[in-house]
């Protein structure tokens, strides 16, 4: 018998993605609409970080130009007192009150105002590094689980594919 008369005789499957999914079993499906909808979900938080880190490294660096420049602390200050416009800008602010603070109350001791001023500056970093580090948790959960899921898909598909 001829190779190409054997290949010409076997039932043609249809291999495409969709034709699979479709004959798949409902738990494999669902596995795959699960895991597709963590992948958005995944990228959405990975644009969103890397466009939040380049704005706020922009933000730094324009920060760190105009602090370094020679201007007055006091006029940076007023000008960035009502809204921070960046994270160091936040912290600048912070630590500045707490001093303008200390001395408008009669100026104590220059011990109590520097742990003021480090405990000030302690809050302000945690909560700006909160804000850069939000949603990060979801991506490690979603990286450790995925494996795992998909193989629970694969396996269940084994187990119930027509012999």
């Amino acid at each position: 018998m001829n190779p190409a008369d054997v290949a010409q005789a076997a039932p043609q499957i249809d291999m495409s993605f969709w034709t699979l999914f479709w004959h798949a079993h409902i738990v494999v499906k669902l596995v795959m609409l699960g895991l597709i909808g963590a992948s958005i979900w995944c990228w959405s938080i990975i644009i969103d970080k890397t466009l939040l880190y380049r704005r706020t490294r922009k933000e730094m660096d324009a920060f760190e130009e105009v602090f370094w420049s020679g201007r007055s602390l006091e006029e940076l200050y007023r000008e960035l007192a009502a809204k921070p416009v960046s994270d160091m800008s936040a912290v600048f602010v912070a630590a500045m009150r707490e001093w303008k603070r200390s001395f408008e109350n009669g100026g104590r001791s220059v011990a109590s105002l520097s742990q003021r001023i480090d405990k000030v500056l302690d809050v302000t970093i945690q909560r700006e590094t909160e804000r850069l580090e939000s949603k990060l948790l979801v991506l490690s959960t979603i990286a450790s689980a995925a494996p795992f899921i998909g193989l629970f898909g694969t396996v269940w598909g084994i187990m119930h594919s027509p012999r």
